[in-house]
């Protein structure tokens, strides 16, 4: 089993937000895209993306998977399908 493999079935993840300027991620599988404005990333819990001004990708492990960015951050969403597999998500807006 690939460490890939690994993270996707242990569903470990968790977001940490300092203020609005450094979000460390865990659960991290891949970052599918990234510029200043979005990072798009895939994490055992569905598709991530987090929208803001100046985003940095400070510090990335994928073998860990784990992800720092900084920057303002303004916002995260979660794929929709993510919500409907009865994710935390889909307690909140279900």
């Amino acid at each position: 089993m690939t460490n890939e493999e690994k993270l996707r079935t242990a569903g470990t993840h968790t977001l940490s937000l300092d203020g609005q300027g450094k979000l460390r991620l865990t659960g991290v599988v891949d970052v599918t895209g990234f510029d200043e404005a979005q990072v798009t990333l895939e994490t055992t819990r569905g598709m991530l993306a987090v929208k803001g001004e100046g985003l940095h990708v400070e510090r990335l492990s994928l073998e860990n998977g784990e992800l720092t960015l900084s920057g303002e951050v303004r916002a995260m969403e979660y794929d929709e399908n993510m919500m409907t597999r009865g994710g935390i998500l889909a307690r909140f807006f279900g």
